[in-house]
């Protein structure tokens, strides 16, 4: 029996998702994709259910939805990744049969990938090689591969030098290569899958204006993504995905963020969005400093070099920059979860360097980690034992050696209610939990550990809307109550929307701070690429 983590709609649930889509006639020659009742099952699960779904030639389509919609799924069976378990699929007007990835670029289809898929020891030219090797694209020379690399470069503003190793390249022009590699193989349809994750401000501009070229020069693009204010920057027509199945299609015209964020989860905007924060004490007593910090990646680079930062009480200071610029390796630092090369890290005075995890937690330390799965949970563990999990030694949960269950049962009892969390019981494991509970869970514990500091990474990784929305508020009242807050998010609009202050974090050093209300996108967006090395407190 499947156990659907997606349900299988009853037959008059079915209808009335597809009552909803707002059909918009295409005429077949004008289609340069069509999937016709795309059904795929995972084990337990169906992640896409009778999808119905159209791109028009020289069009930007965006496939909007939430983490777990069915999106990045339906574009995997596109590509050729997987195989649909039910429909068809029409490219150009002509049905095909699309079984690995090199079928999909014979037939002119190409996939940017949110985690890039280069061989950093090779060099440009090298990687897009490899991507042809079974192509007859593939047999060409070096020099002949590196003489179109820079043609189509100059076509579409994407020049990168061939012969650059892709381990010397920033981030952008690594997402540049990955364009090229698909270019290069003739494709016409792109499929971009949250294409902005690892992006500057700039660099996201960069982007949207190859998308515009490209979509100008007769070619499609489906750019998957879950950013509202993307879709209606770059999109000529939206599709909205929810539990695998079409929800919606707009025009961009007919579009608003209100109107998509309510197809996404199935709520008015306003039940879910966050307001603005009011002012933190930027005048409050520093509770954490930290000064001259050097930590090591675990491939033993400097990842955090010489970094100082002050976080007073009743302060969120969050960290933007891009992903793996030493953020993971700060946070860890912190809360005494990696050695410290050099530096001092104060907390109300006293440096906790060195300390172990358990005296640091002891301190009042939190941290919510970026991954709640591999880091924040146990997950075949009951809800009860996750909540005591980093302190079930205090007097509360055990004495002599023995946990004492009957305060572990009321504390989680009331942990639950005041965290909204969303459980039969509490002696269920959390694996059965949505991510978004799951979540809440985590944050239960972190809060009740954080009496002066908590250290957030990525808080809303993976969430839904309203997941998120709780998860800000939490934020916002832990700093109410006087907690110093470090908030680590690649999001840069979650940064902006939270923080009293912001950190640009560049090569593991805080290379610009701004007042929130004296922040630019484009201004953090350059010391995001470390155009500013003017450090300032």
């Amino acid at each position: 029996m499947l156990r659907w983590g997606r349900p299988l709609p009853h037959p008059s649930i079915e209808q009335n998702y597809f009552k909803a889509v707002i059909t918009m006639p295409i005429e077949r020659e004008d289609k340069a994709v069509e999937l016709i009742g795309i059904t795929k099952y995972f084990p337990g699960t169906v992640a896409n259910y009778k999808v119905n779904l159209t791109v028009k030639k020289g069009e930007v389509l965006a496939l909007l939805g939430e983490n777990g919609a069915g999106k990045s799924t339906l574009m995997k069976i596109l590509y050729g990744m997987y195989l649909p378990d039910e429909g068809e699929i029409w490219i150009d007007g002509k049905k095909a049969d699309i079984r690995s990835p090199q079928d999909a670029l014979s037939l002119g289809i190409g996939m940017i990938h949110q985690h890039f898929t280069l061989v950093p020891v090779h060099t440009v030219v090298e990687n897009v090689l490899l991507s042809a090797f079974n192509t007859p694209k593939g047999k060409a020379s070096v020099s002949e591969v590196a003489k179109e690399i820079e043609e189509i470069g100059k076509k579409y503003g994407l020049e990168v030098d061939p012969y650059a190793y892709v381990n010397q390249l920033t981030v952008g022009m690594q997402q540049r290569v990955e364009i090229l590699k698909a270019l290069y193989a003739g494709a016409r349809i792109l499929i971009m899958d949250e294409p902005t994750a690892v992006l500057t401000p700039q660099n996201t501009k960069k982007l949207f204006e190859f998308v515009r070229d490209f979509r100008k020069a007769g070619n499609s693009v489906v750019f998957i993504t879950h950013k509202l204010n993307e879709v209606m920057e770059i999109a000529d027509r939206i599709v909205v995905m929810r539990n695998g199945m079409v929800t919606g299609e707009l025009s961009r015209q007919e579009a608003s963020e209100n109107e998509l964020a309510r197809m996404m989860v199935g709520k008015e905007l306003e039940e879910i969005t966050v307001t603005n924060p009011s002012e933190g004490n930027l005048s409050g007593e520093v509770v954490l400093s930290v000064r001259d910090l050097k930590v090591k990646s675990a491939r033993g680079h400097m990842a955090v070099d010489q970094l100082s930062l002050d976080i007073r009480a009743g302060e969120i200071f969050g960290i933007a920059g891009v992903s793996g610029n030493g953020q993971e390796e700060l946070a860890e630092a912190l809360c005494g979860l990696r050695s410290v090369e050099g530096g001092e890290v104060l907390l109300e005075g006293r440096n906790i360097v060195g300390r172990r995890v358990v005296e640091i937690i002891n301190e009042g330390v939190g941290y919510i980690p970026a991954d709640r799965h591999r880091e924040g949970l146990v997950l075949d563990m009951n809800i009860e034992e996750n909540l005591i999990l980093r302190k079930f030694e205090s007097e509360k949960f055990s004495a002599k050696g023995v946990l004492l269950q009957e305060n572990i049962h009321q504390y989680a009892q009331k942990a639950i209610g005041e965290y909204a969390i969303k459980a039969p019981s509490s002696k269920v494991k959390v694996r059965g939990l949505s991510g978004g509970n799951q979540q809440k869970v985590v944050v239960a514990r972190e809060m009740d550990i954080a009496t002066t500091v908590l250290v957030a990474v990525q808080p809303t990784r993976g969430l839904d809307l309203g997941a998120i929305d709780y998860v800000h508020r939490t934020l916002l009242r832990a700093r109410s109550e006087g907690k110093a807050i470090l908030l680590i998010s690649t999001e840069l609009s979650e940064v902006l929307a939270l923080s009293d202050r912001i950190g640009v974090i560049y090569r593991g050093r805080i290379v610009k701070v701004f007042n929130r209300q004296d922040a630019k996108v484009d201004e953090i967006g350059l010391a995001m690429m470390g155009v500013s090395n003017d450090e300032t407190q």
